[in-house]
């Protein structure tokens, strides 16, 4: 049997509303996530509702965010930027970010490789690296 073959097919097509799939996380009060790894990359749909604040953290993967509805800060390093739906941005390996919303909630389509092994499994936090 190949490797490709030994290793578990992940379904090919999926949806972001469909609340069901993907495997959930809770970030912090007020933040949730679903996440979809492969073997390479990982997606994380995360849920922002308004008012809420996630934690300043770092992590070895390097990470893209899109932000699909609403509005939020991003903070990166020393800077904060307001974001608006269709903004995206890169943060690199180890550089401290975070997000927070204002009365406006956020969905944001975060893209991390190599996949993050915290978040192949149910549970809480964003990183052990804070």
């Amino acid at each position: 049997m190949t490797a490709a073959k030994e290793r578990k097919q992940l379904p090919w097509n999926f949806s972001i509303g469909d609340e069901t799939q993907g495997i959930f996380r809770i970030l912090t009060e007020g933040i949730t996530t679903r996440i979809f790894s492969g073997e390479n990359v990982m997606l994380s749909v995360v849920k922002l509702e308004p008012n809420s604040a996630g934690t300043v953290h770092r992590h070895p993967e390097e990470q893209w965010g899109v932000l699909l509805e609403g509005e939020c800060v991003r903070i990166q390093g020393d800077e904060e930027l307001t974001m608006k739906a269709g903004d995206f941005w890169y943060t690199p390996s180890g550089v401290s970010h975070g997000i927070r919303t204002a009365e406006i909630g956020a969905t944001v389509l975060d893209i991390f490789s190599p996949p993050r092994e915290e978040y192949k499994k149910q549970g809480e936090g964003f990183s052990s690296s804070t």
